[in-house]
């Protein structure tokens, strides 16, 4: 299913009922998994690996070389989990020396005109909307949801279960289970709606959503925060997680809720 006006180079490894759409370019090095569906004028640049039943439509560019001053012509890969779907003139960049790779999990849904960069890491069942520009070193866990337009600084870390609202500017750490917005981002409560669809209990909801009242509403200092949750809320994974990842942000976490102003 290799339409004749396709280039595919001898050394890469396709799948034997893999569609290549024509005027795509692929060149060695590139795997690519049973059942996938590569569409016209896609460009795969060598050490990409794609895994089973993917599309990748039109005007995709997966693998080139990082726009990144320091890249030193390194060995490095883009890897791209099964079930994931890639749609029009996304661009994914190959890692550098920092992690060698740049990764997208398993059942994704990268929209249009998407761009990540650099040795980014993006968990399973993460949607990105169309136009977000993720810089490099970015981290994106499991189930995130990612609005249209919005930009993400380098090294920032986004948890699992997050949904970041639309044309957001997202310069800090975003930690798991909440919503996102305003400017600058900000807390707007928990992601109940997506916990729900996850399978997350009302009982589970409400204990989030305690936790993030004690940390991001009651205006109490975060380092005084940790340690009242800590105190008051009985140890859980889900607690342990929010609390890991506060006490482990580098580049610090976004604000607590703000009300928005009126103009």
């Amino acid at each position: 299913m290799i339409q004749s006006l396709a280039y595919i180079d001898p050394q890469a490894k396709i799948a034997s009922n893999v569609v290549v759409e024509p005027f795509t370019v692929i060149h060695k090095n590139v795997v690519i998994g049973e059942g996938t569906w590569i569409g016209p004028n896609v460009t795969i640049f060598p050490n990409t690996i794609i895994g089973k039943n993917c599309k990748v439509f039109p005007g995709a560019v997966l693998g080139a070389v990082p726009q990144d001053l320091k890249f030193n012509g390194e060995e490095t890969q883009v890897i791209i989990g099964d079930n994931t779907t890639i749609r029009e003139a996304v661009t994914i960049n190959r890692g550098t020396v920092d992690k060698m790779q740049t990764v997208v999990g398993a059942n994704c849904l990268i929209m249009a005109y998407v761009h990540l960069a650099h040795d980014c890491v993006v968990g399973n069942n993460v949607i990105i909307a169309n136009g977000v520009q993720v810089a490099g070193h970015v981290t994106i866990e499991d189930n995130a949801r990612i609005g249209g337009l919005s930009a993400v600084h380098q090294f920032v870390n986004i948890g699992r279960h997050v949904m970041i609202e639309g044309g957001s500017m997202v310069s800090k750490d975003v930690p798991p289970f909440v919503k996102a917005g305003r400017y600058p981002l900000s807390y707007e409560g928990i992601n109940s709606v997506g916990l729900r669809r996850s399978g997350f209990t009302n009982e589970k909801i409400s204990e989030i959503q305690e936790i993030y009242r004690m940390l991001f509403v009651h205006n109490t200092n975060v380092s005084k925060a940790l340690k009242i949750v800590q105190t008051q809320m009985p140890p859980t994974p889900e607690r342990d997680e929010i609390l890991s990842f506060i006490g482990d942000s580098e580049r610090g976490v976004m604000k607590g809720f703000q009300q928005r102003s009126r103009f």
